[in-house]
C-alpha cells in the first residue's frame, strides 16, 4: 500500500476515535500538539531509530503526552509506534488536522499572484473567497511573477487558472490555429 493511502487511512481511523471520545474539536489542540513534538529533530530521531526497543518508544509517549492529551490518542500513537510506523506521525497528524478543517468548514487554497498583495489585499482574497465558496477559506499566497497577471488558485487537485500568461497563451494559439486556416486557403 501507498504510505499516503496509508497516513491517510489512520488519520480517517483517528478522526472516528475523536468522534466517538467526546468529539473531535478536543483533539484539535492535542494533535496539533503531538505534531510540533514529532517535528522536533531529537525526537524524531529517537523514534526512528531501531537501537531504541519498541517499549520504551511507548513508554516515553505514555509518559510525555498520558496526562495532558486524551487517552484514546495516546493509545492510538501507542498502536502506530507497535506497528513501526512511528515515522508516518507527523504526515498523520497532518492528515487530522486536514480531516479537522473539513469538519469545520475551513477550506485551504494555495493562490499564486504576480506581485506581492499591499497592506489588506491579503485579507480582501480572504474574504472574496470565502464569499464564492461559502466556507472559510484559508489561503496560502505565493508571488509567481511568471504569471504575469491575474491570480492561480489550487485546492487539491483543482486548478483555477485566472492568470495573464494562460489568456494569453489561449490567444496565442488562437490566433496561430486562424493564420493556419487562412494559409491553408
Amino acid at each position: 500500500m501507498r504510505e499516503d493511502t496509508v497516513v491517510r487511512n489512520y488519520a480517517e481511523t483517528l478522526f472516528e476515535i475523536a468522534e466517538r471520545d467526546g468529539g473531535v474539536e478536543a483533539y484539535g489542540e492535542p494533535v496539533a500538539a503531538v505534531a510540533g513534538l514529532m517535528e522536533d529533530r531529537r525526537v524524531l530521531d529517537f523514534f526512528a531509530t531501531p537501537r531504541v526497543p519498541v517499549e520504551r518508544k511507548k513508554e516515553a509517549l505514555r509518559s510525555a503526552l498520558g496526562p495532558v492529551v486524551p487517552t484514546m490518542l495516546v493509545r492510538f500513537l501507542l498502536l502506530v509506534v507497535g506497528k513501526g510506523r512511528q515515522r508516518l506521525i507527523p504526515a498523520i497528524m497532518r492528515d487530522f488536522q486536514a480531516l479537522l478543517d473539513r469538519h469545520r468548514g475551513i477550506r485551504h487554497m494555495e493562490v499564486a499572484v504576480a506581485r506581492e498583495l499591499a497592506d489588506g489585499e491579503a485579507e480582501d482574497l480572504a474574504a472574496r473567497l470565502s464569499s464564492a465558496t461559502g466556507a472559510k477559506v484559508i489561503p496560502s499566497v505565493r508571488v509567481r511573477p511568471e504569471i504575469i497577471g491575474g491570480i492561480v488558485i489550487r485546492e487539491g487537485d483543482t486548478l483555477y487558472d485566472g492568470s495573464l500568461k494562460r489568456q494569453l497563451d489561449a490567444m496565442r494559439r488562437r490566433l496561430m490555429a486562424a493564420e493556419l486556416k487562412e494559409q491553408e486557403s
